[in-house]
């Protein structure tokens, strides 16, 4: 619980969630979760849900032993001592590579999606299988979010919800990861204070502050890694609405001056 001078935020972990499979309901199993724990949804929550659990139920699970890896996989993999066949798929997952450094395992990419990060997003932590088995990038975050969104809704009779997806990324400069919003329906992810001024009275300029990250970033305080808490729900929030994507976070190539 985060208290303020004019307002409460709650960050509510979702518990009794099992292993998720291909084809699992991802709302049924929240919908029912919640109604265990006797928390049940409520107007204008935002649902966090960890990339993993929507990636499986989505069916973007691969085994390596189904992947050829390529020459440059195999070059970098004997450097890095990585399993080329990870390397091979990273490519296969990337639209072009950012940083690498093949002596320390370093592979910083660009996903279709346009996220910036190491490995693609692929992750081979928590997945109910062999060492052979990871996990991949929902194929449109999104759509994801506005599909788990609109059947909460529609089974629980609340309206006015948001859905975020969440996963782990690391940050330049800085020591650790933390969770970031990659999918996104029914909330702004960006609250704009241009235009607005500050409490001197002074005209702010630039200022966006990136909400949705934020409420991401918060919710894995009671996920965890390791706590088998796929789920949270932030409540309390006023969050803005209107454009909703996970696209607004991105900044554009050209205005980044670190690539």
């Amino acid at each position: 619980m985060v208290n303020h001078k004019n307002f409460q935020v709650d960050i509510i972990g979702v518990q009794n969630i099992h292993a998720i499979k291909k084809g699992d309901d991802i709302s049924e199993i929240i919908l029912l979760a919640t109604k265990l724990q006797d928390t049940p949804i409520a107007k204008q929550d935002v649902i966090v849900v960890t990339q993993k659990i929507v990636s499986k139920s989505e069916g973007r699970i691969v085994s390596l032993n189904d992947v050829t890896p390529s020459i440059i996989a195999k070059s970098f993999a004997k450097s890095s001592g990585k399993d080329p066949r990870l390397i091979e798929l990273i490519f296969m997952e990337s639209r072009s590579i950012v940083r690498s450094d093949p002596d320390r395992g370093i592979l910083i990419v660009e996903t279709e999606h346009g996220f910036v990060c190491a490995n693609a997003g692929i992750d081979s932590s928590n997945v109910e299988s062999d060492s052979d088995t990871v996990t991949l990038l929902p194929r449109n975050p999104d759509l994801s979010a506005k599909k788990i969104r609109s059947e909460l809704e529609q089974k629980s009779g609340v309206s006015k919800i948001a859905v975020i997806i969440s996963d782990t990324f690391g940050r330049p400069w800085r020591e650790g990861q933390t969770n970031i919003a990659i999918g996104i329906d029914g909330i702004n992810p960006l609250k704009d204070y241009r235009g607005t001024h500050d409490t001197e009275g002074a005209v702010l300029t630039s200022t966006k502050i990136a909400v949705a990250d934020e409420i991401a970033s918060a919710a894995e305080l009671v996920m965890g890694k390791i706590n088998r808490v796929p789920v949270a729900i932030v409540r309390g929030f006023d969050y803005p609405t209107g454009e909703c994507s996970y696209s607004s976070l991105i900044r554009e190539r050209s205005r980044d001056l670190f690539r």
